[in-house]
């Protein structure tokens, strides 16, 4: 190699790269130097941008309107873990006594519990965790100035974890503003601030390490954070490096239930919804479709003729308003309101934000072609609670007790005897799985002796010649699987089965 094609090491440039200039005349070969070193200071400013060497200026910024939150609570003796004892014992008399010294006895304690907050109003408005304040009896706010002073809920929302609160103060009041969380990428630096371990006002610096995530709840959207995150942390903002709230801190993944990286924050752009009508209504109002769905896994798509596998697949249709519009057990949501439907949280998710009484049109596939319905959104919060009964199918010829093995399952018709033993309505139909292979591609789909195949291949089967035909018809029309609506304990779900060694 000639000594002037190695690198350099000092600033990473290839030599021989440079040596082509040396022909050039001196003037330009000066500008092109120039240029060079622009580029470089323009690179390097670019990289201490992208990590800044304090965030103390923020921190001063955004912190007067970040709370610690104190709750207190009246606690009953004799509602917590004591020692068993036997009755008669010797030690009885001890540990009587011994709680008697410690002035416990059966009198009423107080329970503290220590949280995080931040207020997003001049009037003294304050958002945190529902777990932060719930069952308290007293709940005090603490500012970054040291001043305290008492709130009162305004409203709750246990689906989100989301409390708002209201403190009466005498002068304005700091406050932060939402940003909008579908902006924050992977990546993106991200603060947190609250009252990890009763310590106060500290804050912690980390990324957005992933987005979208979901733990238990139904209308969870978590932003991932390695930002340190502890007990006490919750209900506090996390902040993005414009001072905007892009999520609220509220569980982390840890197996010592300290932080170890894995830090979850409820999405500003959820939080902000809950909140308007919490401020609004003292409640929150989500829309209400009035159906129970599953996602549209490939072997489903695949037995209902679907192109790919998204959707939401309609297991059942209590009496509401898809009932009402004509939506049908087996239908895959495809639209909703002009948006396409992935899965099912997507539908739970988009249903929940859309305004209650608003009419929307609902696209679903049902027997190989699309078919659009008008359906007007009731309240779910009205609807909670209310228990979803399946439409009855029509009553079955009787036949003779049968039983026959098909696809690992041993099956019978329901009888009265059976719909007495299932808690079934005596108009019930089916066939009642009585055994199963335990080797069988139908166990590992989860179903079980007990359960009740009521569909297959989205028509009623009330006896086995049924599914026998509904197999055959599967087969010939080129199918590898078939679509079946089974009951499990009440609960409706689909579940293909695989027809291709069935004989």
């Amino acid at each position: 190699m000639p000594p002037d094609a190695r690198t350099k090491g000092d600033i990473g440039v290839n030599t021989q790269t440079i040596s082509t200039t040396r022909s050039l005349p001196s003037g330009l070969r000066a500008l092109w130097v120039m240029a060079l070193m622009v580029g470089l200071l323009i690179a390097q400013a670019m990289a201490a941008s992208a990590r800044p060497d304090s965030f103390a200026d923020l921190a001063d910024k955004i912190s007067p309107a970040v709370v610690n939150i104190t709750t207190s609570t009246v606690v009953e003796r004799g509602t917590g873990p004591s020692p068993i004892v036997p009755e008669g014992s010797p030690f009885e008399d001890f540990f009587e006594q011994f709680r008697d010294r410690l002035g416990e006895g059966d009198r009423p304690q107080r329970s503290s519990a220590l949280g995080s907050g931040f207020v997003i109003s001049e009037d003294g408005f304050v958002v945190t965790n529902n777990h932060v304040i719930e069952s308290a009896d007293e709940i005090i706010i603490e500012f970054f100035s040291g001043e305290t002073l008492a709130a009162e809920v305004i409203g709750t929302d246990p689906k989100t974890d989301i409390a708002l609160l209201k403190v009466k103060a005498d002068k304005p009041l700091p406050f932060v503003s939402f940003g909008d969380s579908d902006t924050a990428r992977v990546g993106d630096w991200v603060l947190a601030m609250g009252n990890p371990l009763g310590q106060g006002f500290s804050l912690s610096a980390g990324i957005v390490s992933a987005r979208n995530r979901a733990l238990s709840g139904t209308y969870d959207d978590f932003i991932q954070t390695d930002a340190a995150i502890n007990r006490g942390n919750s209900g506090g903002p996390l902040f993005n490096l414009d001072g905007q709230v892009v999520g609220v801190n509220t569980a982390i993944l840890s197996p010592t239930g300290g932080s170890i990286g894995i830090g979850f924050s409820m999405a500003s752009n959820v939080v902000k919804r809950v909140v308007d009508q919490l401020q609004e209504f003292g409640e929150t109002r989500r829309g209400w479709l009035g159906v129970r769905i599953q996602d549209v896994t490939a072997d489903v798509a695949e037995a209902m003729g679907l192109e790919k596998a998204a959707g939401a697949l309609v297991t059942d249709v209590p009496e509401g308003p898809a009932a009402d519009a004509g939506m049908l057990a087996g239908d895959v949501i495809t639209s909703f309101d002009g948006q396409d439907v992935s899965d099912t949280r997507s539908l739970v998710r988009t249903v929940g934000n859309t305004e209650v009484g608003k009419t929307v049109r609902v696209v679903v596939f049902r027997e190989g072609k699309t078919t659009t319905l008008k359906i007007t959104l009731g309240r779910r919060e009205e609807a909670e609670g209310a228990i979803p009964v399946a439409q009855p199918g029509e009553e079955a010829t009787p036949e003779a007790p049968v039983e026959k093995t098909i696809l690992g399952l041993t099956l019978t018709p329901l009888s009265d005897e059976l719909r007495a033993q299932l808690e079934l309505d005596n108009s019930a139909t089916g066939l009642v799985v009585v055994n199963i292979d335990e080797l069988s591609e139908a166990y590992e789909k989860g179903l079980r002796a007990g359960d009740v195949i009521t569909e297959a291949g989205q028509q009623k089967v009330a006896s086995i010649s049924d599914l026998d035909d509904r197999i055959a018809e599967a087969k010939e029309a080129g199918r590898k699987s078939l679509l079946m609506l089974v009951r499990s304990g009440g609960d409706p779900r689909f579940v293909a089965l695989s027809i291709e060694d069935n004989k």
